[in-house]
């Protein structure tokens, strides 16, 4: 079903298509976990340059590590600590450039350089934040999290 050299097109429509194999691989399933696994390994097969993506789960509270791909990471945020804590506390999307110069950044692996975070949104209910990590400087742009934001809001649709 998935084949990753499909993704030969344009930015957007490359999100598109991974969209529509997100939608393949959630729909019917009601286990969250198991939706968003197939979730983070399908943006870590669609993005390059990047070093982590994955899943923080709201929990009590803050933020408890959820399903992902990369280096072992930070298990427990609190909402407004580092990137993740802020997207959560403030329940908007955060692209920075470089993490470096993000107040209480938290660095979970040395190698990021950018970073970002969107909130996952059930109706009123915050479920938890995508994170996505990346060694380049500035990797993340308008249309990424235009994107992100947007498959994001088809995935909760799932939880």
């Amino acid at each position: 079903m998935f084949n990753v050299e499909q993704y030969k097109g344009s930015k957007q429509e490359n999100y598109s298509l991974a969209e529509k194999q997100l939608i393949a691989l959630v729909e019917g399933e009601p286990n969250r976990i198991a939706n968003l696994s197939n979730a983070c390994a399908l943006l870590n097969q669609l993005l390059d340059e990047v070093n982590w993506v994955g899943f923080y789960l709201v929990e009590n509270d803050g933020l408890v590590l959820g399903p992902f791909q990369g280096l072992p990471a930070c298990i427990r945020i609190p909402f407004g600590r580092g990137v993740c804590g802020a997207s959560a506390a403030e329940r908007k999307t955060y692209r920075v450039e470089d993490v470096h110069q993000f107040p209480g950044h938290i660095a979970c692996d040395a190698a990021s350089r950018s970073e970002i975070v969107i909130p996952l949104i059930k109706g009123d209910e915050l479920i938890g934040v995508l994170d996505i990590d990346s060694p380049i400087t500035n990797r993340f742009d308008a249309i990424d999290e235009e994107m992100l934001e947007k498959f994001t809001h088809t995935l909760v649709k799932y939880l």
